[in-house]
């Protein structure tokens, strides 16, 4: 490979995230900073979470923020199909090669052999993994089971002794042992690729040069490694970045932090502010200057100049940049522009005129009403919920479950947001009212405005949740213990279909 080809890999299974946009703006300026190619590929082998709108929100998402590439889905290229749910046939081919060439066997085992098997390697204070068991079969019995229709997965075969060692851009040789590299399945039963194999496939035949991605990833590259050594292929160069972290230090996650890009483009933060910001997080300017446009990161990129460290993913300090730029970036016209292509536009304003209609009197009675679609999060506090006469506990404890209820929503409607809620008060043994007096406050900040499903389906999934999760916050939050038990009597009574 002589042309430097980095790709990021999303896969369309939620809100398009921050990490991903951090992922694909190092990638983005490090190809072109050395006149290499950036290019999107699409991981949608999970048929069940994969959506159509998740993808389109991720594309969506990149573009806003101006991290183009010059091959995908969307605009394919001499290498697609972008979108892995479209290679099927590539990936078959590949695991029939293994499979022949014994880098890979049939796994016939039961997912309650699994989970057995798991649960006494727990018990035991051993690793958890595979055991291979069905490793050895004989051909005949092979032949047998598939004649057989069993359902099976294929494997992969790892080194049983010894070390790989993982040559990392950013870290220098990073060794793990062979002993703690699981027999990963590549091939599901459904007859689709895992990630571990359809990306060293897709990386191969795209000719990605380097793979630069976040840390997690670190621990199964030597999956990854040993297929390319079992293709005969040359691997690409890895990179690990540095995890984003929450103020606390621990991995950034919605639970503690606002992780979709669309919650902050609803939120009024510009997307050159996002982009100067995520290329804050490991990287420095060689003057050190803190503002700095795409272009400007791209002719000063050096990769030796990435901190290993955990970058903080600080609001605060997001903020003060998107004020920054406000008030020392643009004239008063243009800021006006901005506001117009944010929410100050005829597109949205007609939206929300059938919901005050009704409720106004005079002209001046419309902006009050509608004040809370222009926000952040709502200015609440524990006071703005005295008059529902009812515990904060328990008041958390339900707004917790309808979170959980809209995360799990695909199609965000009007009716799909009632159905959830209705649901909720139906599994809570609730009256419906009084499960929509907190929501109501949550998302308008106040206990009477326009009707709160119509909010919530304008406002959007991201803004909806993440209001949620502030009035959460505001009336003290739930610790982990009672999260987790929370959680587990949701799971228990949607699993036995409380729906």
């Amino acid at each position: 490979m002589t042309k430097i080809r980095t790709r990021i890999a999303p896969s369309p299974t939620g809100d398009p995230h921050v990490g991903t946009a951090y992922i694909a703006l190092f990638n983005t300026v490090f190809a072109k900073s050395q006149g290499g190619e950036f290019i999107l590929r699409i991981e949608d082998t999970d048929q069940v979470r994969s959506t159509p709108e998740s993808e389109q929100a991720i594309l969506d998402s990149l573009k806003w923020l101006g991290l183009n590439w010059s091959e995908g889905p969307d605009i394919g290229g001499p290498f697609g199909p972008y979108r892995q749910s479209d290679r099927k046939d590539i990936y078959q081919r590949y695991s029939l090669q293994l499979l022949e060439q014994k880098h890979a066997f049939h796994c016939f085992c039961s997912s309650e052999r699994l989970d057995t098997l798991r649960e006494a390697q727990r018990l035991a204070g051993d690793d958890i993994g595979y055991d291979g068991h069905c490793r050895h079969l004989s051909e005949t019995d092979v032949a047998a089971k598939l004649a057989a229709g069993e359902s099976h997965v294929v494997r992969m075969v790892v080194p049983e002794e010894g070390t790989c060692i993982i040559k990392d851009l950013l870290r220098g040789d990073v060794e793990i042992e062979w002993q703690q590299v699981d027999m990963q399945v590549l091939m599901k039963s459904d007859g689709l690729p895992t990630y571990h194999l359809a990306s060293v496939v897709d990386d191969h035949l795209m000719e990605i040069s380097h793979i630069m991605r976040g840390e997690e990833w670190i621990s199964s590259t030597p999956k990854q490694l040993a297929l390319y050594q079992y293709f005969g292929w040359q691997p690409p160069i890895y990179a690990h970045l540095p995890l984003l972290r929450n103020t606390d230090k621990s991995k950034l996650s919605k639970r503690k932090n606002p992780t979709s890009i669309t919650y902050y483009r609803e939120m009024g933060i510009l997307p050159e502010v996002l982009v100067n910001f995520l290329g804050m997080m490991g990287w420095t300017m060689p003057n050190g200057e803190e503002i700095f446009s795409l272009d400007a990161m791209v002719q000063a990129f050096d990769i030796n100049r990435m901190s290993l460290g955990g970058p903080v993913f600080d609001l605060d300090k997001l903020n003060w940049l998107n004020g920054k730029y406000i008030r020392e970036h643009h004239t008063p016209a243009q800021l006006l522009q901005r506001l117009v292509d944010w929410k100050f536009n005829e597109t949205f304003a007609t939206q929300l005129m059938p919901l005050v209609q009704a409720r106004a009197d005079t002209l001046a009675d419309i902006a009050p009403l509608l004040m809370f679609f222009f926000q952040g999060n709502p200015a609440i506090s524990e006071a703005s919920f005295a008059d529902l006469k009812t515990e904060n506990e328990e008041l958390m404890q339900l707004l917790q479950w309808v979170l959980w209820k809209l995360e799990a929503r695909q199609d965000w409607t009007k009716a799909g947001i009632f159905a959830d809620i209705k649901a909720v008060a139906e599994q809570r043994e609730q009256k419906l009212k009084d499960v929509n007096a907190p929501i109501f406050i949550a998302i308008t900040g106040s206990a009477a405005s326009v009707s709160v499903m119509d909010a919530m389906a304008l406002l959007g999934p991201d803004m909806t949740r993440g209001r949620l999760r502030h009035a959460i916050g505001v009336l003290g939050g739930l610790g982990k213990k009672k999260l987790k038990s929370l959680e587990r009597q949701y799971q228990q009574l949607n699993k036995t279909g409380g729906q």
